[in-house]
């Protein structure tokens, strides 16, 4: 075998996710798509706005001299600015292009920023369920994954966070909204969250990050408002995306930024910007970074995922599902009714609904449903829910 070891073991435990994608190509082969009720991946359906074509038609009308060419790694300067302009607000700091690095994805911010802080064997703290691929991204740069799991409402627990904290520890991180969840932490929390990393850092005389994954800021409902992490603990970093909001995930955009009042923000930039470049991702595409200059604050109908949610959460609850409401991004993680929920997926499989078990998020007894379908897909999908539900009820 000239496979690596190390991606072999991958292989063998390789995304709950992809798996289930696909499973629905091929049902959707065999019986045809309409036939088939695809909840696995959080790929998103509404279309990008019509301002995000403009300002692609505008970028290719108006790209010129060297508009395909290098820029410096950490992304043309007037869109760092424009980005931190928005940013500002949004986090309540005075941020700067200079605190900004244009990366690809969220993802590929993710990677930047585990490159740049993670020594070998360094743990990076992360409240369960947790979005499947940061154990791999945390062991691409020789740190180890520790997982803590939340409150039943999927809440961070903080004392069992502040339990987990020891002298490997080098970072906390969270998603919020949070994928599979759509639990969104409040300002009280983070607060409290930042205190604690504060004491104990103080106590082992080590610099503890806060790295916040924020793709799904803008999809928040009822209301809800992400709160600052930057308010709540100066060695914070966030790590984000366009791909959900403007619905554009396969176009590879996002940034990365460090707060302001970081003690070592000028090494922690630098080793970023240079991590940029040296994992390959060289810069964030060029096409798209002068497109999304131009798109600060703007997103698809959010509405519309809302009503998708109310949907499925009403339907759900008359077929006799447990789940905690999510207050933002766009999945689902109920509970299933037995406590096997690989089998309780099988079984959905058998109606020809796609889910992933919750076991792949570190939430085992919970399946996540990914709600960012045509409508007829929720209520399509719903007789065949009700009846794997009574299936299990009777056993």
């Amino acid at each position: 075998m000239t496979v690596a070891r190390r991606i072999q073991d991958m292989l063998a435990r390789s995304s709950w996710i992809r798996r289930m994608f696909e499973e629905g190509t091929r049902l959707k082969n065999l019986y045809g798509a309409d036939k088939v009720f695809d909840f696995s991946l959080g790929n998103p359906n509404l279309s990008p706005p019509e301002i995000f074509h403009k300002a692609l038609r505008d970028a290719v009308d108006h790209s010129g001299g060297m508009g395909h060419g290098y820029m410096p790694n950490a992304g043309y300067p007037h869109v760092r600015r424009a980005v931190a302009d928005y940013l500002s607000r949004e986090q309540g700091a005075a941020i700067t292009e200079n605190e900004v690095i244009m990366t690809c994805g969220a993802a590929g911010a993710l990677n930047v920023i585990l490159k740049t802080i993670l020594d070998a064997g360094d743990e990076v703290v992360v409240p369960a369920p947790y979005f499947v691929e940061y154990g791999a991204y945390v062991e691409n740069h020789g740190g180890l994954l520790k997982t803590v799991a939340t409150l039943p409402d999927f809440n961070l627990d903080l004392q069992a966070l502040r339990d987990s904290i020891t002298p490997k520890t080098k970072a906390v991180l969270i998603n919020s909204p949070n994928n599979p969840t759509g639990q969104v932490y409040s300002k009280a929390t983070l607060d409290q969250l930042g205190q604690i990393l504060r004491e104990q850092g103080r106590r082992l005389n080590r610099t503890l990050y806060l790295i916040s994954d924020e793709p799904y800021r803008k999809i928040v409902y009822d209301g809800q408002q992400v709160p600052s992490i930057f308010a709540a603990y100066s060695e914070s970093i966030v790590a984000t995306s366009y791909s959900k909001d403007i619905s554009i995930p396969g176009e590879r955009i996002g940034y990365l930024a460090v707060n302001p009042a970081a003690a070592f923000k000028k090494d922690l930039i630098g080793g970023m910007t240079l991590a940029n470049r040296i994992l390959g991702f060289v810069n964030a595409p060029a096409l798209m970074q002068r497109v999304i200059g131009t798109l600060q604050g703007q997103s698809v109908d959010i509405s519309l995922y809302a009503g998708k949610r109310d949907l499925l959460c009403r339907g759900l609850a008359d077929c006799g599902y447990e789940f905690s409401k999510p207050a933002g991004a766009f999945y689902l993680f109920p509970k299933t009714p037995i406590s096997d929920d690989v089998q309780f997926v099988q079984a959905l499989q058998e109606e020809r609904i796609l889910a992933v078990p919750g076991s792949g998020f570190g939430g085992p007894g919970h399946f996540r449903i990914a709600y960012c379908v045509e409508d007829a897909v929720i209520a399509g999908a719903m007789p065949g829910f009700k009846r794997v539900m009574q299936q299990f009820k009777k056993q």
